[in-house]
């Protein structure tokens, strides 16, 4: 009798470790059914993740809208510039100088008042517009007094002057078509109007 129920006794265990076996490949199984989901879910976060963060491509139409805010605050600075130079009875040189200083002051100004829009202190923002216009600004500003110098008989026409105007048209369009691949360059590098863009969001 004791042989015997020593044997039923293995048995017994034998047949719990067994069931006990089968319960843990069917949970090793549920957790390899589940497991590639669970981890294909944690490789689309991470997507999601870099989807919002990475870097996107710089499109030309975003380098166009940087270079014509720049484009913006030169034309204004630079009519302005003429029009006190010539007002006053200067020379060119004081005038061109005039209208260059006044081109960087309007194009400074117009992305500042964006930058501060956004609850940025002045200081801070006065960095970020130096930082992002400089030498956007100074590209367009060398290129269009330069078309204006060169042009025969722009330097001298006056403001009621149909040459002025159309000089100083070509001059700016001639200033937009350089400075935009420049602003495309820098925005690919997360400096000129990218470093605006931050504020903005």
């Amino acid at each position: 009798m004791q042989h015997d129920a020593h044997a039923h006794h293995e048995h017994h265990q034998a047949h719990a470790g067994h069931e006990a076996h089968e319960g843990h490949e069917g949970h090793a199984a549920h957790a390899a059914h589940q497991g590639p989901a669970g981890h294909e879910g944690h490789h689309g976060h991470e997507g999601h993740t870099g989807h919002q963060h990475a870097p996107g491509p710089v499109s030309w139409s975003m380098a166009a809208k940087a270079t014509l805010h720049c484009l913006t605050g030169c034309a204004i600075g630079e009519i302005l510039g003429m029009i006190i130079g010539t007002a006053l009875g200067w020379g060119n040189m004081p005038t061109m100088i005039l209208a260059i200083i006044l081109a960087f002051f309007f194009g400074y100004a117009l992305t500042l008042r964006g930058i501060l829009s956004a609850g940025v202190d002045f200081r801070t923002a006065f960095k970020v517009a130096l930082a992002a216009d400089t030498l956007s600004i100074a590209v367009m500003e060398l290129i269009d007094n330069g078309v204006i110098a060169l042009w025969p008989g722009a330097m001298d026409a006056h403001l009621d002057e149909p040459l002025f105007w159309i000089v100083l048209a070509i001059s700016l369009a001639v200033a937009f078509v350089v400075t935009t691949p420049v602003n495309k360059w820098m925005i690919g590098r997360g400096k000129g109007h990218a470093v605006v863009h931050q504020y903005h969001h």
